[in-house]
């Protein structure tokens, strides 16, 4: 085992991997990418613990010896690949040919008219036609000539309706602009429409080759170029007529051809759907209900759903290897890299009694995030940065998290793990992933050191895991660890969560703000997951009127406590504040210290009634906060074993805990972390600290401390058979 820490110099290797979490036994693709190409060495570790912070018990890897039969090269050339995001659009029309008149129509919005961009092209052997922008000045261009449509730019947001008639036979171009009265905002109904326009057009008859939009005609794959929406598309090819519906297949790449000539397109990077289109006149809020007012596809020129690098190396896992957290490390002379994914234990083999979920989900909604330097509305940016998010600001094209906003202003509502995502990295980032390896370290330490009958491992899932395979991915464990901030979970997994709960499930929720917004998956683009922020909640971005229903499967968006599934419900308490100034201790509830959790307290030393007094940030309560609300669906018969309220003036609650705009007493009896316990049905019990710090805490004095002890305790009660009974009263 190693205490190396990853290297510090800047970053040249990077990468990917097709998956985060497999199966022993599956095999899996590495694709990297190094800016000073050469030879790398490859090798697969297992991540013990990946802080190197002083909160921490220390970075630990250990190098997995692999058989020949796995196919790693010990040695693999790099290449530097590169990307291009930017979503897009394509029809192919191959097979058809322009011999007397071809007709486009579409309605625009632009979201960002500044600079060049790229709406539509018709692209044939023999002609290329195409609708541009530059600052917002429609241009069409094709036949051998270059005409403006409209005079004056194209106004923010609002929709414009596009006519383009080719007269091949007469050797002329007719176009027309004319404005969409619709509800978009800032709409100017005064705003007159453009004269139409007829203009000499030099080409050919052509066997045309494809529609494009939102990227270069002859380079779509160079990425997108369009800032805005796209709708009402169709186009007529002599006596064919072509019409394609962008409601229909709302989760999918595919743009449904409805003129019945079989011509569906394919979107490309992941654009956004269910988002309102020109005919959208704010009666109807749900796409289902009125699917023709969201004929619309909103495209970003940053937008990055698969990187589509080429293959580095292909790895087939041991059906032995130990479920864990795992990563390829390549290394070169110019830095390295490792690249993390979990391991459940291989179909049909035993597994532990307990397992660690990793919140893939949250990984994912943070991906490449930019808060470190951008800052954010709870965090301020800073000058230094680790080598892994200098990375990701001198690389804005591996696209942004659903923490911040398009370059248009819009919100990123599609994340993708399909492309490097450097801060789940070990060591590089003090949110997620790494505080989630210190769990991992603390579960190693403590099942290999209590003996007697209790396992000596754990194994670990991740949130996609659950997804896939519902409660499936949950049964064989009668102790699930969550990780230190499970933010962002889809139905499928909460409902697998409440089944195996009602099945006797013991859960230790050991972070905050936990279960809050719901987010969507589809199998038409895997490893994507997509987030709609609507109505109230910490958020830095807000969904637009009309747009709070994923395309990924039609459900409402937002948070889970709005939906009426509440985090109180699942696990006792529920977000209530946040704040990142410091951290603070616990103060243990008297009445908690007997009666049915007295065994918690088994062994901890209480320092005049506190507990959690040191740790990151200086003590186990702090970062984001839960609290008991019964109100809220917290169970009336929970314990609350102990609380948090000495925090500094910058933990405020949440937007959701303000009811108006009033002052609030000091303190705010709304900003305080509740720990809790209380029993389930069949036998079942939740342990909860609401504190996303108290994971910092755990390693102090080698794990000889108050926080390792109680967390301990509640999972050897946990691991033991013995059913907790349904009691009412403290």
């Amino acid at each position: 085992m190693s205490d190396a820490t990853p290297d510090a110099r800047a970053k040249q290797v990077t990468g990917y991997l097709d998956r985060w979490s497999v199966r022993a036994g599956d095999r899996l693709t590495l694709r990297a990418s190094s800016h000073s190409p050469g030879l790398a060495s490859l090798s697969l570790v297992r991540i013990h613990c990946g802080d190197h912070t002083r909160s921490g018990p220390g970075y630990a890897e250990s190098v997995i010896d692999l058989p020949d039969s796995a196919g790693l090269p010990p040695v693999v050339e790099l290449v530097d690949q590169p990307l291009r995001p930017g979503s897009y659009g394509i029809v192919d029309l191959d097979g058809l040919t322009v011999r007397e008149r071809l007709t486009l129509r579409f309605a625009v919005m632009a979201t960002r008219p500044i600079g060049p961009q790229q709406l539509a092209a018709v692209v044939g052997d023999g002609m290329i036609l195409e609708v541009l922008a530059e600052d917002g000045i429609l241009r069409v261009a094709g036949g051998g000539m270059e005409q403006i449509l409209r005079s004056a730019p194209l106004a923010n947001r609002r929709w414009y309706r596009v006519a383009i008639d080719v007269d091949l036979t007469a050797g002329q171009l007719t176009a027309a602009v004319t404005t969409a009265d619709t509800v978009s905002p800032g709409r100017d109904l005064t705003e007159p429409d453009a004269e139409p326009i007829t203009v000499r057009f030099g080409a050919r008859p052509s066997s045309l080759q494809a529609l494009v939009l939102a990227a270069d005609g002859v380079d779509p794959a160079a990425g997108g170029r369009f800032d805005g929406r796209l709708g009402e598309l169709a186009m007529t090819i002599d006596d064919t007529t072509l019409r394609w519906d962008l409601s229909q297949d709302m989760d999918s790449p595919v743009m449904v051809d409805v003129s019945g000539n079989d011509r569906n397109g394919r979107l490309h990077q992941l654009p956004a759907r269910a988002v309102t289109g020109p005919r959208w006149d704010g009666t109807e809020q749900r796409w289902r209900d009125a699917p023709e007012q969201w004929d619309a596809v909103h495209f970003h020129t940053d937008d990055l759903y698969d990187a589509s690098w080429e293959d580095t190396a292909t790895v087939t896992l041991p059906k032995t290897l130990a479920s864990g957290i795992y990563a390829v490390r390549v290394e070169t002379p110019d830095g390295d890299d490792r690249v993390p994914f979990f391991v459940r234990p291989a179909p049909g083999a035993a597994t532990a009694d307990i397992a660690l979920l990793a919140s893939s989900a949250t990984y994912l909604a943070y991906a490449n995030h930019r808060m470190l330097f951008e800052g954010a509305d709870f965090i301020a940016s800073r000058s230094r940065l680790r080598p892994e998010h200098e990375y990701v600001r001198t690389h804005p094209d591996l696209g942004r998290s659903m923490y911040e906003r398009h370059p248009d202003g819009s919100g990123v509502m599609f994340s993708s793990r399909l492309r490097p995502v450097l801060n789940l990295r070990p060591g590089a980032d003090g949110w997620n992933f790494t505080p989630d390896t210190d769990l991992n370290a603390f579960l190693e330490h403590h099942l290999a050191t209590v003996g007697g009958h209790r396992p000596r491992t754990h194994d670990v899932i991740a949130d996609e895991d659950v997804h896939v395979d519902g409660l499936d991915a949950l049964s064989p464990y009668r102790v699930i660890v969550t990780s230190t901030h499970p933010e962002y979970w889809s139905t499928v997994m909460l409902d697998a969560l409440a089944a195996w709960q009602r099945n006797g499930g013991r859960l230790l929720y050991v972070g905050g703000n936990g279960f809050y917004w719901r987010v969507a998956f589809s199998d038409h683009w895997p490893g994507a997951m997509e987030l709609r922020r609507a109505e109230d909640g910490v958020r830095n971005w807000e969904t637009g009127p009309g747009e709070s229903y994923h395309a990924f499967g039609g459900e409402y968006g937002g948070m889970w406590r709005r939906l009426g599934r509440a985090p109180n419900e699942v696990v006792g308490i529920g977000f209530t504040a946040q704040g990142f100034d410091r951290a603070t201790h616990y103060e243990v509830n008297p009445a908690a210290l007997t009666g049915r959790a007295a065994w918690l307290w088994e062994g901890v030393e209480i320092d005049d009634g506190r507990i959690g007094t040191s740790g990151l940030g200086g003590g186990a309560a702090g970062q984001e906060l839960d609290r008991y609300e019964p109100k809220l669906g917290s169970p009336r018969h929970a314990v609350v074993l102990a609380s948090a309220t000495d925090f500094g003036p910058d933990m405020l609650r949440t937007k959701e805990e303000f009811e108006g705009s009033v002052a609030f007493p000091t303190p705010d009896p709304h900003v305080r972390s509740d720990m809790v316990f209380f029993e389930t049905p069949n036998g079942g019990a939740v342990f909860s600290v609401g504190s996303i710090s108290w994971f910092g805490a755990l390693a102090r004095n080698g794990y000889d401390n108050d926080v390792a002890k109680i967390t301990g305790n509640v999972i050897d009660r946990f691991l033991d058979p013995s059913p907790f009974e349904l009691e009412p009263g403290p």
